[in-house]
């Protein structure tokens, strides 16, 4: 009986422990893969899509330790100045800078552009960071829903508006932040808008298969320019992305071990913009700092052909 009772103690005090003991290991793991690249961007420019925030404001910094000057380009430009000023300040880079873009209004998105274009005459770096996700239905200024609209949408047509300036700069590098959760998306040709039928979770889905199609679609286009294009997944991050889902708020405030700090999941993003071998790698797609596997729907040339063209038809642009 006693030895019986002695086990159940032990197990008891020994449980917590073992677990107190493995927990540096446990978010080592997860804490993913690590930039080792020591690049310098001394005379490059960067822009970065909702880098007031989040993993965009983490690579904000990195990059501009590196020495680039990055245009923080946001549609909230009180934080995007208090970033601004954190992000000098920790960095003694001066040449950080914040912009208005608002990626669900494609009147904002042109603004940005023109003006980029009259003030910069080079881009090396375009990261299509800021996002949406798992908001309930509704609509940009231009009518599209609001996951397809800013997340593939918004960036589709940025990038459009500045292909030229990133041909101009070769070699340019575009990285595109997409997700795991391409593997859950299905291209509704007929239904982009979610009008027929619409779940928050996998519009959000939609966008980020939609984002890998997009990145394998341009990479084909861009073959022989010395502009490059890659996307990437930055691992489940506790940020403001979260923000209208409660269920995920609470598990990840319960769970905060097997999820990435900002810094952390900031690391694919900053090795796609700067690791020196991938200077002529295009159409790939990252996670951890390495290749990773992309879903049957993502490397779907005809569909990626497809939402190309609906893409270009719904902005009213032509881009061969």
């Amino acid at each position: 009986m006693l030895g019986f009772l002695g086990f159940v103690l032990a197990l008891l005090v020994l449980a917590p422990l073992s677990v107190f003991v493995a927990m540096p290991y446990v978010r080592k793991y997860f804490a993913g893969g690590v930039c080792k690249s020591t690049a310098q961007l001394n005379g490059k420019i960067v822009v970065i899509t909702g880098a007031n925030t989040g993993i965009g404001k983490e690579t904000a910094q990195d990059l501009a330790r590196r020495g680039a000057k990055v245009i923080l380009a946001c549609r909230d430009m009180a934080k995007a100045e208090k970033a601004v000023h954190e992000i000098q300040t920790k960095t003694g880079n001066q040449e950080v800078i914040a912009k208005k873009l608002d990626l669900a209004d494609t009147k904002s998105i042109r603004e940005f552009a023109n003006n980029f274009l009259k003030e910069e005459k080079e881009l090396h770096i375009l990261i299509n960071n800021a996002g949406v996700m798992m908001c309930p239905y509704s609509k940009t200024a231009d009518g599209f829903e609001m996951h397809f609209g800013v997340n593939h949408l918004g960036h589709f047509l940025l990038t459009f508006l500045l292909i030229e300036r990133l041909k101009q700069s070769a070699p340019a590098r575009i990285i595109n932040v997409s997700s795991l959760a391409h593997h859950f998306g299905k291209i509704r040709i007929h239904d982009l808008q979610g009008e027929k039928f619409y779940r928050g979770g996998l519009a959000y889905c939609h966008s980020k298969l939609a984002n890998i199609l997009f990145t394998w679609e341009l990479a084909r286009r861009l073959q022989g320019t010395g502009v490059t294009v890659n996307a990437l997944h930055p691992g489940s991050v506790f940020s403001e992305l979260i923000r209208h889902s409660f269920a995920l708020k609470v598990l990840f405030k319960m769970f905060p071990i097997f999820l990435k700090t900002p810094s952390q999941g900031s690391q694919t993003s900053i090795y796609c913009a700067v690791a020196e071998e991938l200077e002529s790698v295009s159409g790939k797609y990252f996670s951890d700092c390495k290749p990773a596997s992309v879903s049957s729907q993502g490397r779907n040339d005809e569909t990626a052909k497809q939402l190309w063209n609906v893409s270009c038809e719904l902005l009213g642009i032509q881009w061969d």
